[in-house]
């Protein structure tokens, strides 16, 4: 696969915005960055071919591809689907450049191990909202009989004695990790005996992984629950598997209709995926309709003030935060926002405040007072989750809105700026920030106003 253009040449791109347009129509739904993340790096438990479909087309998952296949897999993407092979693993060590750059990327550590016995993984990065430690993953491969090191920043991971296979157990994990809890699930699946794993993650996407492994034959009892059981097996299978809807990207679009006063429907969603999302778009105003299995519609309404804690599922999304916080820059009164799951994921409140929110932060709560309306300004994008923000602050302000730093935009969101304009969105990417003749000239400028 060729290195995408997401990742290089717009990295210098800015976003030009004209707020305060009513937007129309069906949002199509990208699969789930977060269930394809991890659902990759678990093709690494199969010897045979893995076909994914609904794959969604991200600078992450460029990155996890090239990690794979720094490993010895071939991937070969056609469309919306990804075709992994996985039969010669090459390699047991991932290259720092790429691990560095994206969280997500140690999920192969739990994979790679179980299936040959050694893994070397750099400490991840990605977008710098919290710490996010390895130690539930590190402690938990432990309790499972591997020997970890860690050393000049990589997880060294080892299966002792001649059986090279991690032996089942109980893990309680103090925090309900996503991560942890998904590299664990697949480090047990080739495990010898039964794995449980207390305290688990219940997010969809870690359904999504388990109904994958699952498909390949792991025997996963549990998972969506507290208590997840493994009963390890010796090999897995073949298959052919497509990737849930992404709920963030659905509700970034909820809030798009709700904050620019627009009617949207959204297909394919899971509804029951967008529980607490949709309880507080309701609670805010905007009227939420489910229709049918798969599709939502947003009816806007008035906007007034509600509060929101961030909170593991079935609470309400941390990776919606930034978005929700934007939307209730305009509604009438007092609300407050309550972070709970990471400790730095409030930078986006300078940039609105740039664009005229009342926003004070005190601790992990942001106390924000309605104002009845923002205006256009140049911001720069912080993290993926807080690029979507203040696009969606751009398109209800008055004005012009320029985003710098849309690398974090498209690590998470398959062809957002696209999917606005389909719907009426003003908004165009151009090369780079330069100067003002080189943002538009006058004529695009009143075109775009029109």
């Amino acid at each position: 696969m060729t290195q995408s253009s997401i990742s290089v040449e717009e990295n210098q791109a800015v976003l030009e915005i004209y707020g305060r347009s009513k937007l129309s129509g069906e949002v199509v739904i990208s699969g789930a960055k977060n269930s394809a993340l991890a659902i990759m790096a678990g093709a690494l438990l199969c010897p045979g071919d893995c076909h994914l479909d609904n794959v969604p087309s991200l600078a992450d998952i460029e990155k996890m591809v090239q990690i794979l296949t720094s490993l010895g897999l071939e991937i070969v993407r056609k469309g919306q689907s990804l075709e992994i092979k996985a039969q010669n693993i090459t390699e047991v060590q991932a290259p720092y450049d790429l691990v560095s750059q994206m969280r997500a990327s140690f999920f192969v550590i739990g994979p790679l191990l179980t299936r040959m016995g050694v893994a070397h993984i750099p400490l991840p990065g990605g977008c710098a909202i919290g710490a996010r430690p390895v130690d539930l993953h590190v402690r938990g491969l432990q309790a499972m009989g591997a020997e970890v090191i860690i050393e000049h920043g990589v997880v060294q991971a080892y299966i002792k004695g001649n059986n090279k296979r991690l032996v089942g157990t109980k893990i309680y994990l103090d925090y309900p990790s996503v991560g942890a809890t998904e590299t664990l699930m697949m480090a047990a699946t080739l495990a010898e005996g039964e794995t449980i794993i207390e305290n688990a993650a219940c997010e969809p996407e870690v359904i999504d992984l388990a109904n994958f492994c699952a498909a390949m034959g792991a025997n996963i009892q549990g998972a969506g629950t507290k208590t997840i059981t493994v009963s390890g097996v010796h090999s897995l299978h073949s298959v052919k598997y497509s990737i849930i809807p992404d709920r963030i990207e659905a509700g970034t679009f909820l809030v798009a209709g709700a904050i620019t006063e627009s009617e949207l429907s959204l297909f394919p969603v899971i509804p029951e995926h967008l529980a607490s999302v949709i309880a507080k778009l309701k609670a805010i105003g905007p009227k939420v309709v489910i229709e049918g299995v798969n599709r939502v519609r947003i009816i806007p309404a008035p906007l007034k003030a509600t509060d929101i804690e961030t909170l593991p599922f079935p609470g309400f999304p941390t990776d919606m935060q930034a978005q929700f916080m934007a939307l209730l820059t305009l509604a009438e009164g007092n609300s407050i926002v309550t972070e709970t799951v990471f400790e730095n994921r409030m930078r986006h409140v300078a940039e609105l405040q740039r664009m005229g929110a009342n926003i004070r932060v005190k601790g992990s709560h942001a106390i924000i007072q309605g104002v009845p309306c923002l205006g256009g300004a140049p911001l720069i994008a912080t993290d993926l989750r807080a690029s979507a923000a203040l696009v969606l602050a751009g398109l209800a302000a008055e004005g012009k809105t320029i985003i710098q730093s849309l690398h974090h935009l498209d690590r998470g969101y398959d062809n957002l700026d696209g999917k606005l304009q389909k719907v009426g969105a003003r908004l165009r990417r151009i090369p780079s920030v330069g100067t003002e003749n080189q943002l538009m000239s006058s004529e695009e400028d009143s075109a775009l106003v029109r």
